[in-house]
């Protein structure tokens, strides 16, 4: 095994390189984009929050793959297929058609709606389509809450990470990156995130093919890397595990990572910045493919590593990558894929960043003073605007690096948990909200109340249906909660509903 003493300097260097790239191009080009007679034309909050909708195919794809895409892909994933086997690799392609259900089932109309409304917020397009204000406070503070967690799970998955393969203390990988993702999002905005996504998105793919790359070199080819795998972990092969993945465990993990992501505002945030439909059409078609070559080639190295580690002692399966990294890679190559999950903490951070900044700014502190867009429309109110974004941004940044500093030992947990949380949350408000007419305001927030409750309720009380996690009945409790609210409630006014429909 190398020794990390040996070439961390090196490992460091092209980190730091990488980190100080993004850190350029992200204020460099949205700098040039605000400048630009099409940023011009748009208010600050337009540019800052939504990047004037001017996403391209590509951009658009890879900044959803990025967003969606997580450490968990790239580390915890691969160790439990690892552990687990194949089986693991066909739940983790659940997830491939992700981009085409969010852009297919969101983007045209949210994309539509929200140029008619002004929205550049998920909760913004929820007023509007609920006109109502106890809506926007639940959701808002829904989504903050739940994205501070979700953002500090990212910052200390990153942190571990770098610890783990430089042997240097925690706060340095923390400090690193955490730093350069708070700086580029809270100065550049939205542009800046969208295009450092892209690059981010790139570098994902170029680690899953060196990872893999580096496994079967290392076993001596194809045909030796099975024959080590069948004398390493002889139950590779069996779809079920052995019997610990269970089929209500499977639909669980359908509803949480394939058709509930349709309920997570930072992925349909991405439906209302795109240019035209032929970058709808374009994103819907680079984002499956992409998704399903880092799902398959990540996971499917997980599987395939026993080959190369057998003997080895492994702490927890979470040190599976890093293991591999530490005792094959040399310094500059292992500093390249090393930046693939730090990419997906930096990209999955800088959009739940900008999103919440966007709900305490947009929704929250101008609802509440009633100024809404159009303080954006003087000299004066833009530029108190600008400020007051770029500063709850980069506060928002600094509470979430302080609270990772010492991080709570069940923090491997809080991602998951958060993600199913905005589910229950969102999930049913934006779906019926933009295909159900009947849709309204006490179904929105019954939905949104019961939902959450009932998900924190099961998540501790190890309740289960059949099997299956809390996700699942939290989500059809919410459901429900919607249909029997909007029964009860007042219809939505004809006005609200000639907009939307």
């Amino acid at each position: 095994m190398n020794n990390p003493s040996e070439y961390t300097p090196i490992l460091i260097a092209v980190l730091v390189v990488y980190v100080g790239i993004n850190l350029f191009l992200g204020l460099y080009i949205s700098k040039k984009h605000s400048q630009s007679e099409e940023g011009k034309k748009n208010s600050f909050i337009n540019n800052y929050f939504i990047g004037g909708r001017s996403m391209g195919g590509i951009v658009l794809a890879m900044t959803l793959v990025a967003t969606f895409t997580s450490a968990s892909s790239f580390i915890g994933g691969p160790g439990v297929a690892f552990e687990k086997g194949l089986v693991w690799v066909y739940l983790s392609m659940i997830q491939v058609p992700t981009a085409f259900i969010i852009l297919g089932v969101l983007g045209k109309k949210f994309a539509i709606i929200s140029r008619k409304t002004g929205a550049v917020t998920v909760n913004e397009y929820l007023m509007a389509r609920y006109d109502s204000k106890p809506v926007l406070w639940i959701s808002s503070v829904c989504l903050v809450l739940f994205f501070i967690a979700q953002m500090m799970s990212q910052f200390i998955g990153g942190a571990v990470l770098f610890q783990t393969i430089t042997g240097l203390p925690y706060i340095y990988g923390l400090a690193l990156f955490g730093v350069v993702v708070i700086l580029y999002t809270s100065v550049g905005g939205f542009k800046a995130v969208v295009t450092t996504d892209t690059i981010q998105g790139i570098i994902m793919v170029i680690g899953g093919i060196i990872i893999m790359y580096t496994i079967i070199r290392e076993a001596g080819g194809p045909d030796a890397m099975i024959e080590k795998l069948n004398q390493a972990n002889p139950k590779w092969a069996d779809i079920t595990a052995g019997g610990s993945v269970s089929k209500s465990f499977v639909m669980s993990f359908w509803v949480l990572v394939g058709l509930g992501v349709l309920g997570l505002p930072q992925t349909a945030v991405r439906g209302m910045g795109f240019k035209d439909t032929k970058a709808l059409h374009s994103a819907m078609i680079y984002g499956t493919i992409v998704v399903g070559f880092l799902m398959l080639i990540m996971h499917i190295s997980g599987v395939f590593a026993p080959a190369i580690l057998q003997g080895e002692h492994l702490e927890t399966t979470d040190y599976v990558i890093p293991a591999v990294v530490l005792k094959y890679m040399n310094p500059v190559v292992a500093g390249l894929f090393v930046a693939a999950p730090l990419a997906a903490v930096m990209s999955t951070v800088s959009s739940l960043l900008i999103l919440a900044s966007a709900t305490i700014v947009k929704d929250l502190y101008l609802t509440y003073r009633g100024e809404g867009k159009s303080l954006g429309d003087e000299p004066r109110g833009e530029r108190n605007i600008a400020f007051l974004s770029i500063f709850t941004t980069l506060i928002i940044g600094i509470v979430v690096f302080v609270f990772t500093i010492y991080p709570p030992d069940i923090i491997v947990w809080i991602n998951l948990f958060a993600m199913g949380g905005l589910e229950c949350a969102f999930f049913a408000p934006i779906i019926l909200g933009l295909y159900w007419k009947r849709a309204n305001a006490l179904g929105a927030v019954a939905s949104a109340v019961f939902g959450v409750a009932s998900f924190l309720i099961i998540s501790n009380s190890g309740f289960s249906i059949g099997g299956t996690t809390a996700i699942v009945p939290s989500i059809l409790i919410s459901i429900i909660a919607f249909l029997v609210g909007t029964v009860l409630g007042k219809p939505t006014k004809i006005e609200i509903l000639e907009k939307f429909f």
